[in-house]
């Protein structure tokens, strides 16, 4: 036991293959480098940073445990998750639809593009709304984070901050990832507007696809 965490490598290599599992987060980052550059990119994943931040917080004073707990608080914020997630995909398949028949160029690095869809014009506040808006990301940190934390360590709060700062420095690495392979893609995209229409509409029909599977999750 290292500062009150029960199994630091366990807890290290959840923390990594849950970070690479494939969600929403990451493709709005994604999506969001290749559409606007690296710096609206960069607001994304800080947005899903603060998110993740603000969850953890949550998890280390129980606030989150109450949300877990509560059948109404869950279908209420799946729900409106879903819809924002369905929301933002339905535009960015309106976008594809417009740049595939119009043949638009795809954003410039500078994402300066006035074609952007739906709310990633805001990229700092789509993530980070994203990112709380996700009930599985809560239970994430209640039934996992929580676990590695030894409820006799006299100093819990040091337990949560270097929990919390492992989890931050893998999202982070990751994103960053992300971030870079979006321009990459935006940079090869923008030869081919009607491939990149194309993509964009593919994209917009992931986000509504999660957001019909995190409407229909069962309670608890």
């Amino acid at each position: 036991m290292t500062y009150g965490i029960t199994d630091l490598t366990a807890f290290v290599l959840g923390t990594v293959f849950i970070v690479l599992l494939p969600g929403p987060n990451s493709l709005l980052v994604m999506t969001i480098a290749s559409r606007r550059g690296l710096r609206a990119g960069a607001h994304a994943a800080a947005g899903i940073v603060v998110g993740d931040t603000i969850l953890m917080l949550l998890a280390a004073t129980g606030a989150a445990s109450v949300l877990h707990a509560s059948a109404l608080i869950f279908t209420i914020l799946k729900l409106l998750g879903g819809a924002y997630l369905g929301w933002l995909g339905i535009g960015l398949i309106r976008s594809g639809i417009d740049r595939w028949r119009h043949r638009i160029s795809a954003s410039p690095p500078n994402g300066t593009n006035k074609n952007t869809s739906g709310d990633i014009r805001r990229p700092f506040r789509s993530a980070l709304l994203v990112s709380l808006v996700n009930p599985k990301a809560i239970f994430f940190f209640v039934s996992f984070f929580v676990q590695f934390v030894d409820p006799h360590y006299p100093y819990p709060a040091l337990t949560f901050l270097l929990l919390g700062l492992i989890v931050q420095f893998c999202s982070i690495l990751y994103l960053t990832s992300l971030v870079l392979s979006g321009q990459k893609i935006a940079q090869r995209l923008g030869r081919h507007p009607a491939i990149a229409g194309g993509a964009t509409m593919a994209v917009g029909g992931i986000f509504v696809a999660f957001a019909i599977r995190l409407a229909l999750a069962p309670v608890g």
